[in-house]
């Protein structure tokens, strides 16, 4: 039987609200509030998930840190940019989502975000690779891709960069296919679930 999970989602627009409330009763039980009290309050009862509405901006809140400190929190946005992306994830969020995304999208966000993971459209992942990769030094010691096959490691290099699965496929010769296979692969044995991680573990960070 599958688990009814608790959201809280903070807003002041009741078109928003009603869009998220099509989420699926029989997996999650929404419950809505308007401020960085109610997140207090969600907090205190023990739950951890939540949707922000980004027109509330709460992260810019003194204080945000200590309310938000071990919650997964989702901001979505009507309207999302890459920039503000960037401050929402750096403030603590662990997704940023376009608010009125199709209602199977938005219950995949809150999946991954229950389970650890961070989720983040294909423009601002490229992104923030793309600034990994420039900011941090070569890895001198790349350990991490023993038990990978020469073209695992060609593939898993080039996404830790945040290029695409048909900007790898070009560079290579090979098909789009292949290249999804070959990343499933190296996610497999790098015990990693996404090219946020995969890029961390080819520049060597814990």
């Amino acid at each position: 039987m599958q688990q009814v999970v608790s959201v809280l989602m903070l807003s002041n627009d009741d078109y928003l609200w009603q869009h998220w409330r099509a989420l699926p009763a029989s997996h999650w039980m929404l419950a809505r509030g308007h401020n960085l009290e109610d997140l207090q309050r969600w907090k205190q009862s023990g739950r951890q998930l939540v949707v922000i509405d980004h027109a509330l901006k709460l992260w810019q809140d003194s204080q945000w840190a200590d309310v938000s400190a071990g919650m997964q929190c989702v901001v979505a946005s009507t309207s999302p940019n890459d920039v503000e992306g960037q401050q929402v994830l750096a403030a603590g969020a662990r997704g940023y989502i376009h608010a009125y995304a199709p209602i199977p999208t938005l219950e995949r966000v809150l999946e991954h975000v229950q389970a650890g993971e961070v989720w983040v459209g294909q423009s601002l992942l490229s992104r923030l690779l793309s600034t990994i990769s420039h900011q941090l030094p070569e890895n001198t010691n790349p350990v991490w891709h023993i038990g990978l096959t020469a073209r695992e490691i060609d593939v898993a290099q080039r996404a830790a960069l945040g290029h695409s699965n048909q900007l790898i496929a070009d560079d290579l010769g090979i098909s789009e296919r292949t290249v999804r296979a070959h990343l499933s692969a190296v996610f497999e044995k790098l015990h990693v679930t996404d090219r946020l991680m995969l890029s961390l573990k080819v520049h060597g960070i814990r």
